[in-house]
C-alpha cells in the first residue's frame, strides 16, 4: 500500500474519502472486514462503484462473495431477470427492476475488472450478455402486456413477434462498459391484432411496443438508466418509421441501402431466440452485406467515412480520442470490416460478427500475415481495456483521455504503468502501429512517387488532354519510336471511341479516368517494346469488364494486380482471352503466390487439387446442381490460370505442366461422377447387383488424358464401361434396367461436363473412341468392349488403346479393362501389315488435317512432328508387345520410349534424341497455344529436330 501511496497519491486520497462515506453503512456486514483493502482499492479507482455501494450497501456483500455472477448463458440470465419481474404490474416498477438489475451486475463486473479477476475480452462479452438479457426481458414483458390490451399481432402463420437487431458492438458481443446500444426493429408481415373489438394494425402495435421498449431502457429515473438507445441506423434514419415489416426492409436495402449501412450491418445480430422469422430476417440482410463477388468499392467507401470522421475530429478538436482518433479502435474495426465486405461473399469464414474471429481468419486465408494480426489484436485489446477503464470511472460513455489528475492516475494504475507519461508513450506506440496497418489498407492507389513521376503525369495527359498524333509522339518520345507512338495513339483513340458506346455510369467513368493512366504507366514501365500487341490485349480485357465496375475497382485499387495482368497479357494471348471471357480470374491475381506452382508429381497434384476443390465446395449445397457446375468451372479456370502463369514464367517444364493439367482433369472427373451418380440414383435407385460403395462403372481416358499429356483447352477422349448382369434392374420406385441406368449415368456425366454456364464448359468431350464410334452405345458392357476390340476394331483403334487407362470407377472394372488392354496390345501382329496400317492412317490424317498452303509450321501434323512420334510409339507397342510385355506398362510417350530403348528396339541415344524432340515440339506447341498462334515459324533448330524424327520414322516404318 505504501508504494501505491507514493506512486498514486490521488487514488489513495479519494479511496479514503469514499471509504468514509460508506463505512458506517456497511458495518452490519461482517464479511467487510476481511475485504477492506480490496474495497478501498476499488473505491479509489471507480467513483461509480462507490455510488452504487453508498446507495445499496447490502449489495456489497453479494459482490464480494460473487453472488452476482454474470452467466455466460444468456437464457440463464434471462430466467434470473424474469423471476425478478414476476408480479411486476406496471411500467414504473419494470423500469425500477431493470435498472437495479443492471446496476448491481455492472458494479460486480467493474469489481472483477478492477481487481484483475478477468481479462478484457471476458468483460466485453459479459456486458453484451447482460445487455441481451435486459433488452429481451423488457421486450417480453411489454409485448405480453400490450397483447393483453390490444390483442396479439397476426400474420399468415399466426402470432408475430418483433425482431430486435442489435447493431455495432452489441451485435458483435463486444459492448463497452458504458456504451449506448444501436437497435433496429422489424416485424414479419402487415396485418392486425386479434382483438375482438378494437384490433390495431400491426404497424401501430409494433410502433407502440418500440416506443415503450426504448423508454424502458433509455429513460433516466431515480434508479439511473439501463442503456442509452440509438435508433438512427434504421432505414431512413431519424425520418424513417420506428419499426418496419420485412418487405419494407428488404426493399430499402435492395434499392437504397448505402455503403456505410453495409458496414453497420456486418455486426447486426437478431437478439430474439432462434425461430423461422429470425432465419428469414437474416436471409434478407445477408445478400445486402456480402456480395458474391470480390467488392473493392468498399475501400472508396471506407476512405470517405474516414475523411468524415477526421473532419469531425478536427472540428471538435478530439485529438485525444482513443476510439475515433488516428490508430484508434475504429480503425481496427474498419480494417477487419473492409476485408469482410471485400472477401466475405466468397469466404464464409469471414462472415463473423466478432472482430477477433475475423482477424484470425485473415491469417488462415493468408490475406494478412500472422505477426501483423497478433500485433493488431494485442493493440486492440490495449485500447479496449483503456476505454473500459475510462468508462468504469464514472459509468460515462467516453473515449477521451482525461484532463484531471485522478482519472489519469486510475488509467495509469489499471493499465500497469508507473506514470501517466509512460502510459501515453505506450499508447502512442499502439496507435502508430494500428494507423500504419490501416493506412496500408486504405491508402489511395498509386503511391506518391508514382503520382509525381513525370511519365505518370504524361500518361494522365494522354488520356484526358486532347492532342494530335505528332503531339502524342513527342510526349512519349523517350519511350516509343515514332511508328509505335503513332500506333498507340490510334489504338488509344479506338479504345476511347469503343468505351463511348458502353453505358457504364458516372462511377465507372470516374474509375476509368484513374485506371487508364495507371495502365499506360505500368505498361510503358514494364513492356515499352511490346505496346503494339499488348495494348489491344489489355483493351479487350478492360472492355469486357466495363459493365462490372467491381473489377475496374479491383485493378485500380491493387496496382500489383494491374502489373500482373500486364505481365500475363504480354506473354500470352490465351491467358488474355481466358481473363477477357471470364473476368472472375482477375481475383486470382490478388495472390501472386498462387501463381507460382510447385514441381510436384502427379499424385501430389491430384491430392492437392482434391483438397482445394473440397474447400471450394464447402459453401455450395451439393443438391444445387447449377451452383455446383458453376463452382467446378470456376475452380478449373482458376487452377488452369495458375498453371499457365507458372508455365510462361519458366518455373514449370512442359512435362510438369501436362501432369498438372491431367491431374486437374482427373479430379474434376471424380467430382462429376460422384455428383452424377447421386442425381441418377436419387431418381431411379442403384442397380441391385451392387454392393455398398460400388459403381459398377468405369471412365476410361484415351489420348492426351490417357497419356498424361493434356494441354490448355484439350478435350477429353472418354469411354464409359459397366459390368452389370443383363437381368439387373435398379432399386428405385421408377425402376429401370441396369443397361438403361448406365446410359442415363453417362448422359448425366456428359451434361455436367459439356453444358456451358457463365464460366463456360467444364471440358469438351469426345466419345468417338467407344465401340462402333458415334453409332455405338454411350456406355458399353465390359464383355461387349472386349468382343469389339477382339473381333471388330481397326488397327487405329488398337493404336488408341496404347494410351488408354482407367481414370475413375470400380477396381474390379479397372482390372478387367487392364486384362482386355493387355490381351489386345500383346496380340502378335504381322509387321508388314501393321506398318502399312499405321503409315496409311498417318498419311490420311496428314492429308485431312494439314494445310499445305499455310505460311508456317503445324507442329502436330508436319513431317517429323508430334503426331509422327506418337505413331512410332504406338507402332512399337503393337508390333513388339507380344515379345516384350513391358511395352504396355505405360500410356505416356516418354516412358514408352524409355521402355523401347530398354528392350533394344532403338538405341539409348536414339531414345534420348526422340524424347528431346518430343519435349521441344510440345513445349513450342504449348507456347503457341498461350500466344494464340496456331503455326510456328520455320527455324533451323526446328527443322533439325524434324529431320531427326523423320529419319527414325523412315528406319522403322518405311514401307
Amino acid at each position: 500500500m505504501s508504494t501505491e501511496k507514493t506512486q498514486f497519491p490521488i487514488i489513495q486520497e479519494n479511496a479514503e474519502l469514499q471509504w468514509q462515506k460508506i463505512a458506517s453503512n456497511i458495518q452490519a456486514y461482517p464479511i467487510i472486514e476481511q475485504y477492506q483493502d480490496d474495497i478501498r482499492h476499488v473505491l479509489g479507482l471507480s467513483p461509480f462503484v462507490g455510488e452504487i455501494i453508498t446507495a445499496q450497501p447490502k449489495w456489497l456483500a453479494d459482490i464480494l462473495t460473487h453472488q452476482w455472477h454474470l452467466h455466460a448463458d444468456i437464457p440463464q440470465l434471462c430466467e434470473l431477470l424474469k423471476s425478478q419481474l414476476t408480479g411486476v404490474e406496471n411500467e414504473i416498477k419494470l423500469c425500477e427492476v431493470l435498472r437495479q438489475f443492471r446496476q448491481i451486475h455492472m458494479a460486480a463486473l467493474a469489481w472483477r475488472d478492477l481487481t484483475n479477476q478477468q481479462s478484457i475480452d471476458v468483460s466485453l462479452s459479459q456486458v453484451s450478455v447482460l445487455a441481451d438479457a435486459l433488452i429481451m426481458a423488457a421486450y417480453h414483458w411489454l409485448y405480453d402486456h400490450l397483447c393483453e390490451r390490444h390483442g396479439t399481432p397476426q400474420g399468415p402463420n399466426g402470432p408475430q413477434p418483433m425482431l430486435i437487431l442489435g447493431m455495432g458492438k452489441l451485435g458483435g458481443h463486444e459492448l463497452n462498459f458504458s456504451s449506448d446500444i444501436d437497435l433496429i426493429f422489424a416485424y414479419p408481415f402487415k396485418g392486425e391484432t386479434d382483438h375482438p373489438r378494437k384490433p390495431l394494425e400491426n404497424q401501430q402495435f409494433f410502433t407502440k411496443l418500440a416506443q415503450k421498449l426504448i423508454s424502458a431502457l433509455n429513460k433516466v429515473t431515480v434508479d439511473g438508466q439501463v442503456f442509452r438507445v440509438d435508433m438512427r441506423l434504421r432505414p431512413f434514419g431519424e425520418s424513417g418509421p420506428l419499426v418496419a415489416h420485412f418487405g419494407a426492409l428488404e426493399d430499402y436495402y435492395q434499392d437504397q441501402g448505402r455503403q456505410w449501412e453495409r458496414y453497420a450491418m456486418i455486426k447486426a445480430r437478431v437478439l430474439n431466440p432462434p425461430c423461422p422469422y429470425r432465419t428469414q430476417l437474416e436471409g434478407i440482410l445477408q445478400p445486402f452485406i456480402y456480395r458474391r463477388y470480390l467488392d473493392f468499392t468498399t475501400l472508396d467507401a471506407i476512405r470517405d467515412m474516414k475523411r468524415l470522421i477526421n473532419k469531425e475530429l478536427r472540428r471538435r478538436q478530439l485529438t485525444n480520442n482513443i476510439k475515433l482518433g488516428p490508430g484508434g479502435i475504429r480503425e481496427v474495426e474498419f480494417f477487419a470490416q473492409s476485408f469482410q465486405l471485400i472477401h466475405g461473399g466468397r469466404e464464409p469464414r469471414l462472415q463473423s460478427r466478432q472482430l477477433l474471429i475475423v482477424l484470425h481468419q485473415l491469417v488462415a486465408l493468408k490475406l494478412i500475415d500472422k505477426e501483423s494480426i497478433d500485433s493488431l489484436i494485442e493493440d486492440y485489446y490495449f485500447l479496449r481495456k483503456a476505454e473500459h477503464t475510462l468508462q468504469q470511472f464514472n459509468d460515462q460513455q467516453t473515449q477521451l483521455l482525461p484532463d484531471e489528475p485522478w482519472p489519469q492516475q486510475v488509467l495509469t494504475r489499471v493499465m500497469g504503468y508507473l506514470s501517466y507519461t509512460d502510459f501515453l508513450d505506450a499508447l502512442q506506440q499502439v496507435t502508430t502501429r494500428i494507423h500504419d496497418q490501416f493506412n496500408q489498407l486504405v491508402a489511395e492507389p498509386g503511391d506518391e512517387q508514382q503520382q509525381q513521376d513525370a511519365l505518370f503525369v504524361r500518361c494522365k495527359d494522354a488520356w484526358v488532354v486532347p492532342m494530335t498524333s505528332p503531339e502524342f509522339s513527342a510526349l512519349f518520345a523517350p519511350e516509343l519510336s515514332p511508328e509505335n507512338a503513332e500506333a498507340l495513339f490510334n489504338q488509344l483513340n479506338d479504345f476511347r471511341q469503343n468505351l463511348s458506346r458502353h453505358r457504364i455510369g458516372q462511377k465507372g467513368e470516374d474509375t476509368l479516368a484513374k485506371l487508364i493512366p495507371e495502365l499506360l504507366y505500368f505498361m510503358l514501365k514494364q513492356c515499352p517494346g511490346e505496346t503494339l500487341v499488348l495494348f489491344p490485349r489489355l483493351c479487350s480485357v478492360i472492355s469486357a469488364i466495363t459493365g462490372r465496375t467491381t473489377y475496374l475497382d479491383l485493378l485500380h485499387e491493387n496496382p500489383s494486380v494491374l502489373k500482373q495482368l500486364i505481365k500475363l497479357c504480354a506473354r500470352s494471348e490465351w491467358i488474355t482471352e481466358q481473363i477477357r471471357s471470364f473476368p472472375l480470374l482477375l481475383d486470382e491475381l490478388l495472390t501472386p503466390l498462387y501463381l507460382q506452382q510447385q514441381q510436384t508429381n502427379i499424385s501430389l497434384c491430384f491430392a492437392e487439387y482434391t483438397d482445394e476443390l473440397r474447400q471450394a465446395l464447402l459453401r455450395v449445397d451439393p443438391e444445387d446442381t447449377e451452383q455446383l457446375m458453376e463452382q467446378w468451372r470456376q475452380f478449373k479456370l482458376s487452377q488452369q490460370l495458375r498453371i499457365a502463369a507458372s508455365d510462361i514464367s519458366g518455373s514449370l517444364p512442359i512435362a510438369r505442366v501436362s501432369d498438372k493439367l491431367t491431374a486437374l482433369a482427373e479430379v474434376m472427373l471424380h467430382a462429376v461422377l460422384k455428383s452424377a451418380w447421386g442425381q441418377v440414383t436419387d431418381k431411379f435407385g442403384a442397380p441391385v447387383h451392387l454392393k455398398e460403395g460400388e459403381y459398377g462403372f468405369l471412365i476410361v481416358g484415351y489420348g492426351k488424358l490417357g497419356g498424361y499429356e493434356l494441354g490448355y483447352g484439350s478435350d477429353l477422349d472418354l469411354v464409359f464401361l459397366h459390368n452389370a448382369p443383363s437381368d439387373s434392374v435398379t432399386t428405385g420406385s421408377k425402376s429401370i434396367s441396369a443397361q438403361q441406368f448406365y446410359i442415363k449415368l453417362s448422359q448425366r456425366i456428359m451434361h455436367l461436363l459439356n453444358t456451358k454456364t457463365m464460366a463456360g464448359q467444364l471440358y469438351e468431350t469426345d466419345l468417338r473412341l467407344r465401340p462402333s464410334g458415334n453409332a455405338g452405345l454411350l456406355c458399353c458392357h465390359e464383355s461387349g468392349f472386349s468382343h469389339y476390340q477382339e473381333k471388330e476394331a481397326w488397327t487405329w483403334e488398337h493404336q488408341a488403346l496404347v494410351r488408354a487407362r482407367s481414370i475413375v470407377g470400380d477396381s474390379a472394372l479397372h482390372d478387367s479393362f487392364m486384362r482386355i488392354r493387355q490381351s489386345i496390345l500383346q496380340r502378335k501382329r504381322e509387321l508388314p501389315a501393321l506398318v502399312n496400317d499405321v503409315v496409311s492412317m498417318r498419311e490420311k490424317m496428314r492429308e485431312h488435317l494439314l494445310d499445305a498452303n499455310a505460311e508456317g509450321l503445324d507442329l502436330k501434323q508436319c513431317e517429323g512432328g508430334i503426331t509422327d512420334i506418337e505413331f512410332m510409339t504406338q507402332f512399337w507397342v503393337l508390333g513388339y508387345a507380344h515379345q516384350f510385355p513391358s511395352l504396355i506398362k505405360w500410356t505416356d510417350n516418354l516412358r514408352i520410349i524409355d521402355t523401347v530403348a530398354e528392350v533394344g528396339l532403338i538405341s539409348v541415344e536414339q531414345a534420348q534424341a526422340l524424347q528431346d524432340a518430343y519435349l521441344t515440339l510440345r513445349d513450342h506447341y504449348h507456347q503457341l497455344t498461350l500466344s494464340g498462334v496456331k503455326l510456328a515459324s520455320q527455324t533451323d533448330a526446328l527443322n533439325t529436330i524434324r529431320q531427326r524424327v523423320s529419319a527414325l520414322w523412315q528406319a522403322c516404318l518405311a514401307k
